[in-house]
């Protein structure tokens, strides 16, 4: 691999910084309350369905590591604290998070997350079932079906649940078509998801469930795929082909507090996470300006999960706009959406005297494109560092690096395409977008095939590559062998896999 000169660093710092000016959309204020955790009698908390009682269940997933992810674990460990708060037993909460953000050294308040800029701690008391290397989809798979011997390592927690319980799973990361990213290989392929999904209904082991998914594309996880008789209802946070959004990010407004360089959360993530009391903050703002209520609560015995999607939508979309917004999609069985919210999120009895779930205006929400958002904390990490110093120079070598990655992977799989369907097809086959309500692949097993032939020879797709997921499945559903294309990557990428990359350690030899 050729050394980066002075020169390329200047123009990918050049680029960065347009880049950074262009991130940005208009903002919005928020509203607060302290979160109260619930006395013992209230952690007793089940669900009552006429003569039968059921057991609330949860499944939270922070689907990536490293500090310029931060808001994914801080999303998830916020949304602990309102299920805890809500009176969901800790012994039936599963939480799975890499686990290296609160004590980063990069983290400016050690052993601290926080989801808004003046939020209270969300990190405080959640429990650490499957971190490090034992976050991964074989061990996702294995706790959702309750299969205690296929879990390794962890704390063994499992969703054992009963006929008349209900579950509910909140999955924050990134994603690509047909697929959510995990710190650890493999991917989550939707094909897989959808089986396991029914394999815990064959076992009639819950009432129904409810799925809400950040990550970009995720609509093309269910699209096509997600069957209305498993009495599952799954909200998405973008459609088939759009990216979601970071926010509560620097330079956006309002910003983190000046020491972070890194985004709190995720539009669509605290669109939800904010949809009722106890959303983790510690000041209060002007009613004028808040989306939600300031003086009023919400009783989740009250709104609906139809309710809540149409205002989680709203918000995600950025008013209608779409100006830094995603379409929040839904799947499944919609007739779930008639239940309250407190049948999957519990209930806070101090909310028991609410009447009004009334919603106010919401001014835009200042939002980066999840893909960015590493980017961004790069770059902020960059100028918050001396100047001269050896680090400040490793940062931008590292911004560099990445950038020339990307570059690679977007070249390479244009290049692979044109050889596939020649110049003037090739461009357009590869990033077809199919009709709403089809697969995004005939074959998931090609496209996984697909997957590995490219990475074992041009490189690691990364969480930024995964949106080319779209480009191996178009591969596959235009007929194209195994064999075709290792040569196409062959022929584009040569001996690159020499040199291999990684987001941690930059190229380095195989």
């Amino acid at each position: 691999m050729a050394t980066i000169s002075s020169a390329m660093i200047s123009f990918y710092a050049l680029l960065l910084l347009l880049f950074v000016g262009a991130a940005k959309a208009t903002a919005s204020p928020s509203w607060e309350s302290t979160i109260r955790m619930p006395t013992d009698s209230e952690v007793d908390f089940k669900v009552n369905d006429g003569d039968e009682e059921g057991t609330i269940w949860a499944v939270l997933v922070a689907g990536s590591s490293g500090y310029g992810n931060y808001r994914h674990q801080a999303d998830v460990c916020h949304a602990y604290q309102l299920l805890k708060k809500g009176g969901v037993k800790e012994e039936n909460v599963v939480v799975f998070m890499y686990d290296d953000i609160a004590s980063n050294p990069l983290n400016p308040r050690p052993g601290v997350l926080i989801n808004h800029p003046q939020g209270t701690d969300v990190y405080v008391g959640v429990p650490k079932d499957y971190t490090g290397e034992n976050v991964n989809t074989k061990n996702f798979y294995a706790v959702l079906l309750g299969d205690k011997s296929s879990v390794k390592g962890g704390s063994g927690k499992v969703v054992d649940s009963k006929p008349n319980d209900r579950i509910f799973i909140y999955y924050s990361d990134h994603g690509g078509p047909g697929v959510l990213g995990m710190p650890n290989l493999p991917y989550l392929y939707g094909d897989e998801f959808i089986e396991v999904l029914k394999k815990k209904h064959a076992s009639n082991s819950y009432k129904s469930m409810v799925i809400y998914v950040e990550a970009c594309e995720s609509g093309s996880v269910f699209e096509g795929m997600m069957p209305e008789n498993l009495n599952v209802y799954v909200t998405t946070a973008s459609n088939a082909e759009e990216s979601s959004w970071g926010t509560y990010c620097p330079g956006m407004d309002p910003p983190p507090p000046p020491e972070y360089v890194t985004c709190l959360g995720d539009l669509y993530s605290i669109a939800w996470l904010e949809d009722r009391p106890a959303c983790g903050l510690s000041r209060t703002y002007s009613c004028a300006v808040c989306y939600h209520l300031c003086s009023e609560t919400h009783n989740l015995k009250k709104e609906t999960l139809k309710q809540q999607y149409k205002t989680v939508k709203f918000r995600t979309s950025n008013g209608k706009t779409y100006n830094a917004g995603s379409h929040v999609m839904e799947y499944g069985n919609k007739s779930i959406k008639a239940e309250t919210l407190d049948l999957y999120q519990g209930f806070d009895p101090a909310n028991a005297d609410a009447e009004s779930n009334k919603l106010r205006p919401i001014k835009h929400v200042e939002a980066v494109n999840q893909r960015d958002a590493d980017l961004l904390f790069m770059w902020h990490r960059y100028k918050q560092l001396e100047e001269g110093s050896s680090e400040k120079a490793e940062a931008l070598k590292q911004i560099a690096e990445t950038t020339m990655h990307r570059n690679h992977l977007d070249a390479s799989i244009q290049l692979i395409g044109n050889l596939l369907f020649g110049q003037q097809r090739g461009a357009k086959i590869i990033s077809a977008v199919r009709k709403p309500g089809l697969p995004l692949v005939d074959d998931w097993e090609c496209l996984k095939t697909m997957v590995r032939a490219f990475e074992s020879r041009c490189g690691s797709l990364t969480q930024y590559g995964m949106k080319h997921m779209r480009a191996f499945a178009n591969i596959c559903n235009n007929g194209i062998s195994k064999e075709a294309m290792k040569e196409a990557c062959m022929a584009a990428c040569g001996a690159y896999n020499s040199q291999i990359w990684s987001p941690g350690r930059g190229y380095y030899s195989a």
